[in-house]
């Protein structure tokens, strides 16, 4: 069950106009790459220092696709991809590295992670306060 706080938050448009109550989403715990590992060597044949390992070197393995320029789809999760901010430049020339002030990773989940995680496969839980 994911469980929902009530947020008062302004209409960031109109600061004159009555705040308004969002649902957000009260997280319950973090889970790590240890948990994973164990989570997934109590599912399978494998100790779960190989799985911690395997796990490891997938992590690795998309930083360096992805900084070699690459997205990176992990078919059922999702795609992996860079993006860039950067000040306009007057022209193509004038456009240099120094233009760019941050990357982002982006993540873009898969049709069957979003098919398994939607309003008819979840219940939520709101908090009273």
């Amino acid at each position: 069950m994911i469980s929902i706080n009530k947020v008062e938050r302004p209409n960031p448009q109109d600061r004159a106009a009555d705040n308004k109550f969002f649902a957000q989403v009260k997280t319950s715990g973090k889970t790590d790459l240890e948990r994973l590992a164990y989570l997934v060597s109590n599912q399978s044949t494998v100790r779960e220092g190989d799985c911690y390992a395997v796990i490891l070197s997938l992590i690795h393995n998309v930083i360096d696709e992805l900084k070699q320029g690459r997205t990176v789809k992990l078919d059922k999760l999702g795609t992996f991809k860079l993006s860039v901010r950067s000040e306009g430049a007057n022209t193509k020339g004038e456009l240099t590295q120094t233009n760019i002030k941050s990357l982002h990773v982006h993540f873009i989940a898969d049709k069957r992670l979003k098919n398994n995680l939607n309003l008819g496969t979840v219940s939520f839980s709101i908090s009273q306060s």
